[in-house]
């Protein structure tokens, strides 16, 4: 780990009041190593990763760490602040930081030494260690493994005169009589009754535990670490799977089957986790794992002895993991509607792209083909046009099954799937469309649940989520979609199919506006992905509104990055070098339809930027319906122009909105350059005007 961290990467003195100050502060020194390229790239990044969960440590540790693509190589920073900064930890600010930066695509050996550090934080003579040290190189040495904590603590302690070790100090212990010693342990051995048969102890209680973080580096490990120790505190053998960035490895099935209770300290969801079924669970979020492993392991061993067996509908799911405990139902139901939506987009750009590419090279008269057959005996490049448009329309049909499957997903892990993807089907079945899609995604997620609630004898718990859930399950969800809820969905479905046709005028011009803001709101989070899902849905059964909506969303979406590309361009002085280069970037991801290109501006300066690009995004969606511009590929950006209605004003309504966008960004950041160029005058060095008179 040497070559991680050298000296130079080290401060003892770091100055700093806020976590963003000292993660700056330490991702300079690695700037100036040639370790980061873009230094704000590299720290949005962090920032990221600091808002999916704090990263203090109890015990005064605070470890920011990211895998970034602005980083070169694994390298490690290291400060300690005399004050202490906060870190988000429950018992105070952290005095030791840690900046851990690791490449996109790090390698598992450069991943495994970092979770080595991770576990050695949990040795208290190594933090002592580097609290007391005064030298730079010694820490880094430290850090790197290159020293042991008592190498370290030897050359921190001051030197001891000669000859002052030979003296004895006053109060010191006698010397033993030889003999003595061996007389007092004959006593002992003697006062002791032996028993004339000693029955065999039971073997030690057997835990089995996985700890996962989302980026995988620090906290996976160092709960690892953590519950292992308190395990050999308590008596009890901890075995533990990492499942981070470097990879896993299975825990022996054999090991598995002989553990009394297992812990999950994650953040991510466990994998494979049917192997731990039928025993007593504690499900946590990871730093739990660090902070509370005593805990968790008595909490283990308590549930062990009421008999309490915790069953897979009492863990939280894929998604109910990566949120909060105070998160209401309304946060959770967006976060299964996205985890259907982020399932969904892949066969959108897919079938989507494909269907673009058959219109462009064959023509609008390819979707009369009914099969392959007939696609070929056209005899010329119109076939393979229509061989494309019959392969895109396939994988388009899944949209809707693949969306309810993967709500259901979001809810009720993979025992969902099957009933979802059957209601998804009956969705398009029934002509219910993508609404039915949402509907029979949350009613199997909610069966599947209710399902999962019923106690069943021990010897039936291997076939429910193979056989008995996935039959029952997709029963009930097919009775009520066919029987129930269906016709009315089929119904809501077609009236928002003619009010989408009925749009003009004035109406459309708002649509097109809210469209836009929320296109270019949280620049690819989850009002961006409801607006773009609801243009995609209504290309599932296509028609001129549906259309129209689709276009007015894609030209939206473009706006941010070229908005700001434009801006770096005329007024780079505004902005910083590492944002001059991200804004030549920008051109091509606004221009592909990309709209998270402009998050590292966003990121550095949301209240200038974001109200800008929302501004803009309105003018082009407002634009883009007013001009009954219309688009039948769900994504591609300026490269399927030959798609759309009016392609003129649909490029004009973009441009209008880059020029509005742009102009907004340039103008408040020239205020605030403004504002902070002129000094402000202390008062006591103001003077009285002077008066010239001639």
């Amino acid at each position: 780990m040497s070559d991680m961290i050298t000296a130079d990467l080290v401060d003892l003195d770091l100055a700093a009041a806020t976590k963003e100050e000292a993660a700056r502060s330490l991702a300079e020194r690695m700037v100036a190593r040639g370790r980061v390229a873009d230094l704000d790239g590299f720290l949005a990044d962090v920032a990221a990763r600091e808002a999916q969960m704090p990263t203090g440590l109890d015990g005064g540790i605070g470890i920011p760490h990211c895998r970034s693509a602005h980083v070169s190589e694994p390298t490690l920073a290291f400060g300690r602040s005399a004050s202490g900064i906060d870190f988000g930890a429950p018992d105070g600010p952290a005095d030791l930081i840690f900046l851990i930066a690791a490449p996109a695509g790090a390698d598992d050996a450069h991943l495994t030494i970092l979770s080595a550090l991770a576990r050695r934080l949990m040795d208290p003579d190594f933090t002592a260690a580097l609290r007391a040290t005064p030298s730079a190189t010694t820490a880094a040495a430290l850090v790197g493994g290159d020293i042991e904590p008592s190498e370290a603590a030897a050359e921190a302690e001051p030197e001891v005169p000669a000859g002052a070790e030979a003296e004895s100090p006053a109060g010191a212990e006698a010397e033993v009589p030889a003999g003595a010693e061996a007389e007092v342990l004959s006593e002992a051995a003697v006062s002791v009754p032996v028993p004339a048969e000693v029955p065999a102890a039971p073997g030690p209680f057997r835990i089995v535990a996985v700890t996962s973080c989302p980026t995988g580096i620090a906290h996976t490990y160092m709960a690892a670490e953590s519950l292992e120790k308190a395990g050999r505190a308590a008596g009890v053998e901890v075995v533990v799977e990492t499942q981070g960035s470097a990879g896993f490895t299975r825990l022996d099935p054999a090991v598995v089957e002989a553990a009394d209770g297992v812990v999950f300290a994650h953040d991510v969801p466990v994998r494979d986790k049917e192997r731990f079924a039928g025993k007593p669970t504690v499900d946590v979020g990871v730093k739990a794992g660090i902070n509370r492993a005593a805990e968790l392991i008595a909490e283990v061993r308590e549930k062990a002895a009421r008999g309490e067996v915790t069953d897979a509908a009492d863990r939280p799911t894929p998604v109910e993991r990566g949120g909060r405990p105070e998160e209401g139902y309304g946060t959770k139901l967006r976060k299964w509607l996205m985890s259907g939506v982020s399932y969904m987009i892949p066969f959108v750009a897919a079938g989507g792209l494909l269907i673009a590419l058959g219109f462009a090279i064959g023509g609008y008269e390819i979707a009369g083909a009914k099969s392959v057959a007939e696609v070929f005996a056209w005899g010329d490049h119109t076939s393979w046009a229509a061989l494309l448009f019959q392969i895109g329309g396939l994988a388009f049909s899944f949209l809707i099954p693949v969306l309810a499957g993967y709500i259901a997903y979001g809810m009720a892990d993979r025992p969902g799937l099957v009933p979802g993807f059957v209601g998804g089907a009956i969705a398009i079945t029934i002509k219910a469309g993508f609404l039915g899609g949402l509907v029979a995604g949350l009613l199997a997620g909610a069966v599947v649940l209710a399902i999962q609630k019923v106690r069943v004898p021990a010897v039936l718990r291997g076939i429910m989520p193979v056989v008995v859930i996935p039959l029952v399950s997709s029963v009930i969800v097919g009775f009520l979609m066919f029987l129930v809820i269906g016709e009315p969905l089929a119904r809501l479905q077609q009236a928002l199919t003619d009010w989408l046709n009925g749009l003009s005028g004035a109406n459309a011009v708002i649509l097109g506006i809210v469209l836009g803001l929320m296109m270019c709101f949280d620049l690819g989070g989850p009002l961006n992905k409801v607006a773009y899902t609801f243009a995609v849905g209504g290309l599932a059964n296509p028609n001129d509104g549906s259309l129209k909506v689709m276009a007015a969303v894609m030209a939206a979406g473009m706006v941010p990055p070229l908005a700001l590309a434009l801006a770096t361009t005329v007024r780079g002085k505004l902005f910083t070098k590492a944002e001059r280069e991200n804004g030549k970037a920008a051109w091509v991801l606004g221009a592909s339809f990309i709209t998270e290109g402009a998050i590292p501006f966003a990121a550095a300066d949301p209240l200038r930027v974001i109200p800008s690009v929302m501004a803009g995004g309105a003018v082009t969606g407002a634009l883009s319906m007013a001009f009954g511009c219309t688009l039948r590929a769900p994504h591609g950006g300026i490269f399927v122009v030959p798609l759309i209605g009016n392609p003129v004003l649909y490029l004009v309504a973009i441009l209008a909105g880059t020029a509005v966008s742009a102009g907004l960004v340039i103008l408040l950041k020239g205020m605030r350059k403004t504002s902070t160029a002129i000094p402000a005058v202390p008062a006591a060095a103001e003077k009285p005007p002077v008066v010239a008179v001639v």
